[in-house]
């Protein structure tokens, strides 16, 4: 890089107003450097600063290739809103966009989550007569889907006249990422009957879809088509049928997909850990995390919750507290999140270590959530202490006072303990805050560790 182009590249870093983008506009058209990339790169930028993109359009030939290449590359820069304020200095100049304009545009609305902006450009795209073009409807699929409008990217993919394997997975993805799994299933087997043959993509959303539905038997005939389409086992594929074999209970099965795995990440050892955690097997979980440790993969965050709640699971009590100590003495490289904090809660809670569980909640640097009081009620009840039982149902009652379930057990716990008038005070507060206690409620109890599950399926 000569010496011009570090002098002109050391300006546009440091310009601070209209004047200088001026004189530095006259500097790159004398010496013929607006064609170089990396100081048209910074110059937009710089324009872009100072609200003066218009400054691009006189500097570049104003056409719609230009103007495509700069949307494009801004698309892919993560800046918010600087190719939609590209795409308004093009109308300003009066050029008028294509149907290449258009995909970039959508993506760049797509991950900012820019809804009424994605809606607007949407009725650009139909006055324009580029509605009928496959790249701008499925970019256009994208969009609604990343906003999280299902019904909206239904509708337009109901339009299409033509839909391709990228339309049916931005379909399918999007159901998924909206938690709409069976809706996500109904769409991926109406793609087998229209069919259009699923790619890797499709597949490693639709393995997802499936680990958290429960839906096994799919899972199993997705794994089937893939070894007779002959596909390799990438990490990522091989990383979803793992978590998808954990989830729905057969980790014998993602042990085999795992060992078959030439390549593997910390994705794909969490995900097993996971599984083994979630099939109560923690002996097997910890001998795997320690492989995972010798073979030179780093644990992250996911790896120890993982391995944590495989201990709670296990009642493994020194080996959870030794994994644990090890993350607060920085072992990993990072300090315990609140989720680290709620296994270990748990771990005592379940191991009937109530004293560690109550002394763990009151020194931890967060605020205990309800899962945290719920691991603690269950642990409590099952070890007949009425008295931290209590303390625990208040906490619970505090955090949700709509939840009449707290109160029932509440109730129940001062009618084992033949304390009637403050049966009659529970029940007096519910009433004033409008709650009742369904039939067949005098049972219901929270389910504390339901929480752990939620944080393996994360």
């Amino acid at each position: 890089m000569n010496n011009i182009t570090n002098r002109i590249l050391h300006l546009l870093s440091n310009c601070t107003s209209v004047s200088h983008i001026r004189q530095i506009q006259a500097q790159l058209i004398l010496q013929n450097l607006h064609s170089n990339t990396t100081i048209a790169h910074q110059f937009i930028a710089a324009s872009q600063s100072l609200g003066q993109l218009d400054s691009v359009a006189q500097l570049f030939r104003p056409h719609v290739f230009v103007f495509n290449t700069l949307i494009r590359a801004f698309s892919h820069s993560h800046i918010p809103h600087t190719p939609l304020s590209m795409y308004a200095c093009m109308q300003r100049n009066s050029i008028a966009p294509n149907n290449y304009t258009f995909p970039f545009l959508l993506k760049s609305l797509s991950d900012f989550r820019e809804l009424k902006q994605g809606q607007c450009l949407h009725t650009h795209v139909i006055k324009l007569g580029h509605l009928n073009d496959i790249y701008v409807q499925n970019s256009l699929l994208d969009m609604y889907a990343s906003c999280g409008h299902m019904g909206l990217c239904r509708r337009v993919f109901d339009e299409m006249p033509q839909r391709d394997v990228v339309s049916w997975t931005v379909l399918i993805m999007g159901y998924k990422n909206a938690g709409e799994y069976d809706d996500a299933l109904i769409v991926f087997e109406q793609m087998q009957y229209a069919g259009v043959v699923p790619n890797h993509v499709t597949m490693v959303n639709a393995l997802a879809v499936c680990a958290n539905f429960g839906a096994l038997e799919m899972g199993v005939w997705i794994h089937d088509f893939i070894k007779r389409s002959g596909w390799g086992l990438d990490v990522i594929l091989g990383t979803a049928l793992i978590d998808m074999y954990g989830k729905c209970g057969r980790i014998e099965e993602g042990l085999g997909v795992f060992r078959s795995m030439k390549e593997k990440n910390v994705f794909t050892w969490n995900a097993l850990i996971k599984g083994l955690a979630l099939a109560k097997s923690g002996e097997d979980a910890i001998w795997w995390f320690n492989r995972m440790e010798q073979e030179g993969f780093k644990a992250d965050e996911v790896t120890v919750i993982g391995v944590l709640c495989a201990c709670s699971h296990s009642g493994l009590v020194d080996t959870g507290q030794r994994i644990f100590g090890s993350l607060i003495g920085g072992k990993y490289g990072f300090s315990p999140s609140i989720k680290h904090y709620a296994c270990m809660v748990d771990l005592y809670a379940r191991a009937g270590c109530l004293e560690d569980a109550f002394k763990l909640i009151r020194d931890m640097p967060f605020e205990p959530t309800k899962a945290m009081w719920g691991s603690l009620l269950a642990g409590s009840r099952d070890q007949g202490n009425l008295e931290f039982s209590e303390f625990a149902a208040w906490k619970l009652v505090e955090l949700e006072p709509k939840n009449s379930a707290y109160y029932v057990v509440l109730s129940n716990l001062y009618a084992e303990m033949g304390r009637w008038h403050d049966v009659e005070k529970v029940r007096i507060m519910m009433k004033e805050r409008g709650l009742r206690k369904d039939l067949g409620c005098s049972s219901v109890e929270p389910e504390p560790q339901e929480h752990v599950y939620e944080i393996l399926a994360q």
